[in-house]
Formats: C-alpha cells, structure tokens, sequence
C-alpha cells in the first residue's frame, strides 16, 4: 500500500505519543532491571547467599538477555513490534512479580534467567520502531531521550527499592514493579500500530514528515548474511564498544548499592540515594549525546569520523574520572567523580544506536539483537568478576574497601579499552546496496 499525502491540513504529532510510549517502555525496563542491585543486601541476609551465589543470580538474568537477544529481534522483522514488544513486555513483569516469591538459591537463579528471556529483545524491536516513526533528522533526539528514559528508570530504582524495602519488605517490592509492565502491556497494545500508515490518529501531512513523498511498506528481510555479518570491521567494532561498555555499567547496575553498603559503611536508604546520583549522570548524558547526535548529522556530511572522535574523548573522559572517585575517601566527593564518569560514558550510546541503525542494513531486528546482546559478555564477566573477587579477597583477610577497591583498576582500563574500540570503528557495509542507502542518509 502507498499513501499520498495532502498539503491541507496541518501534521499531526502521533510520533510524539509513540515516543512516550517507548520512553514509558525503556524506563519500566530499566527499573524491573536495576531494582534487584538494591535488593541484594536482604535477599543475602535472609537466604543466606554469598557473594558468589549472589553473582550467579545476577548471570542468570545477563546470559538469557543474550541468547534470548537475537531470536527476538529477529521475530520483530517477521511479526512487527507491536505483537512482540507486548509480549515481551508481559513475560517479564509476570517474572519480576514472582522475583520476590523464591524460597532460595535455585528458585532465584530460574525466575532471574525468566525475566532476562522477557527482557531480551526490547531495544532491537524499539530501533524498529524508530526507522518506521520518525525521520532521520529527528532520530538523534528520540533516540537520546528513549536512552535516558531507560536511565530515569534506572535512577528511581535504587531509592524506590530502599523506600519500599523499609516499607514493606523486599519480597512484596518485586510484585509492585510487575503491576507497572503489566498495565503498559494492556494499553501499548490497544494504541500502537507497526506503520504509521496504517495507525488512524496519523495523517497524509504527518506521512510526509516522517517517510517523505510517498510511504511503503517495507518487504520481508532478506536471509542474514551470517559469514560477512562476523567478518564485518564495522560490526565487530560495535560488539567490542558494547561488551566493553557492559563490563563497565553492570558494576553499577548489579553491585553498587551492595559497595557502598559493605565498603562504605552506607545504610539501606543513603546507598539507594548515591546510586541514583550516580544513575543519574547516564540520563543527562543519554540527553546531550542524542542532542549531539543530531548535530553532527547536520553538520557533518561523513557523521562517522566525528562520532569516532566523540566515543574516543568520552571514554577518556569517563576512565579519567572513574579513577580520581577511586581515589576519594568521601563518599560524596566518590559519588560526585562516579557520576560524571557515568555520564561521559552515556554521552556515547544515542551515537552508537546512529552507527548501528545504518550498519546493520535490511537486517535491523536480527543484527541489532546481536549487535546489543554482545554487551551480555561484558555484563557476565564483571557480575562474575565482582562476586568472585571480593569472595576471595574476603578469604584472604580483607574487609571494608580493601575487599573491593584493587579491583577497580580494571574497571578504568576497560574504559581505556573502549575508546579504541570507538577509534578503531569504520562503516564497512555489508552490501553494495547498503552502502547505497547510507549515503543517501548522509
């Protein structure tokens, strides 16, 4: 079907209620996600778990979010969005309910790798949305603000979890989460449509703005080119910032309430409230790289060498002042360092999502689910890396910061590390009939 549109009416602004949809989307996600790192301390406590087992809870989530990644994505290419990211949407809120009601280890362990396959899948079938509903000149923006969206979930998390841990327990915590998905499920459902063209509160004037003259639907993606896809620079250059970036972030994610807590002598609620600062820096930074995003299109005709450029600086920036809150005997002067190295780093993902739309091609659903599950590799090897050192540093005698601290030298080099992987990238397409269409985006 192709829709003409008109000129007599003026545009309407459904892509508006679209992205705060999936605004609404990413920060429920992030919020069902980051709420078990401030549950650690009484699910330990009251189940006995250490360190250890604690790590493996928080693996079992990471390593179904990444074999659960692709499939989804690539479900999204076939049956649209709109079915999946319903679906998705249910399966993990039904698991984060249920989160509260394990008796112990193994029960814990399943309803966390439950909730990471529900979880799997939801950014590749966002970037679908965003290629059909909005037109370039606009995804910079969208994209940063459906970023930070996901980090305001993040930054409520951590103090909410406190409040309602004190209030009524962390096994009743868990259910009311899972009551928000449920109700975003039920209404996305009853609004949202795949096309555009096909959704009644859009018209032929708001056609145009988001597709230009003349709007078709897309044709069914080709087979996935696997052996040029593993080969691409491009493509391994984006798995590398992603795993890179993971390893860095899920130290935040997963233990930083439990640090500052075990090595800085925080209580419940002060460590809820610093880990939301902190969080926070990632959402001002998701804001100010999707507003650079969309400069750099404007001004740049190859977009790429500056986004090499910006990652490069960020990462830097963020390894620079990861290190200086290592060195702070406050722990409000570490706060302060951790969330400006959190949002130098956050300043990088709209771009990279700008990079990864064109490089992955007529295969978004497929190789955008790859692209981010690679991060899952890097979220595995710091939740295990964590549990396991500060285990055996325990063992050995330390306490306090001494447990954890040593290890966090590792964490500024993989920052290091990340800012070659941004310098090193190169849009290679996978295609000639890719390469085509980027420099028409261009």
């Amino acid at each position: 079907m192709i829709i003409q549109p008109g000129s007599a009416t003026s545009p309407t602004r459904a892509r508006l209620i679209v992205l705060l949809w999936i605004c609404g989307l990413t920060a429920i996600l992030y919020l069902d996600r980051i709420c078990m790192a401030q549950a650690l301390v009484p699910i330990q406590k009251e189940l006995g778990l250490s360190n250890t087992q604690i790590s493996f809870v928080l693996m079992a989530f990471t390593l179904a979010y990444g074999i659960f990644e692709i499939p989804t994505g690539h479900w999204g290419d076939h049956i649209g969005a709109r079915k999946v990211l319903t679906r998705i949407v249910l399966w993990w809120s039904v698991f984060t309910g249920l989160t509260g009601a394990c008796p112990g280890f193994a029960s814990l362990v399943v309803a966390r790798f439950m909730f990471g396959a529900g979880e799997a899948g939801a950014f590749p079938n966002i970037a679908r949305i965003l290629n059909q509903w909005f037109p370039k000149e606009e995804r910079g923006r969208v994209q940063g603000f459906i970023l930070a969206s996901a980090q305001i979930g993040a930054v409520l998390a951590p103090a909410a979890t406190a409040h309602l841990i004190e209030v009524i327990g962390w096994r009743w915590a868990f259910p009311l989460f899972g009551l928000i998905g449920l109700f975003w499920a039920a209404g996305f459902w009853l609004w949202f449509r795949d096309l555009p063209g096909h959704h009644s509160g859009v018209n032929q004037e708001e056609l145009a703005i988001i597709q230009g003259v003349g709007v078709v639907e897309p044709a069914a993606p080709p087979p996935v080119p696997w052996k040029k896809v593993f080969s691409n620079r491009g493509i391994l250059a984006l798995a590398a910032m992603m795993i890179l970036g993971a390893f860095y972030t899920y130290f935040f994610y997963s233990w930083f309430p439990k640090y500052l807590q075990a090595a800085r002598g925080a209580d419940n609620l002060k460590a809820g409230f610093l880990a939301s600062i902190v969080l926070g820096g990632s959402a001002f930074g998701m804001l100010a790289g999707g507003w650079l995003g969309d400069r750099i299109t404007r001004r740049f005709h190859d977009p790429v060498t500056p986004r090499r450029h910006l990652g490069l600086g960020c990462y830097l920036a963020a390894a620079l002042f990861f290190f200086l809150g290592t060195r702070c005997n406050d722990i409000h002067a570490l706060t302060f360092f951790w969330a400006l190295s959190f949002c130098s780093m956050h300043i990088t993902l709209p771009n990279w999502w700008l990079l990864a739309l064109p490089q992955c091609g007529k295969n978004l659903g497929a190789l955008a689910g790859l692209l981010n599950g690679a991060g899952v590799i890097g979220a595995l090897a710091s939740q295990g890396f964590v549990g396991a050192f500060t285990d055996a540093r325990a063992a050995a005698g330390y306490s306090l910061s001494e447990q954890w601290e040593p290890m966090f030298l590792v964490y500024s080099g993989v920052l290091v590390l990340g800012g070659i992987a941004w310098w090193s990238y190169r849009f290679i397409p996978i295609d000639e009939e890719q390469r085509e269409s980027n420099e028409e985006a261009r």
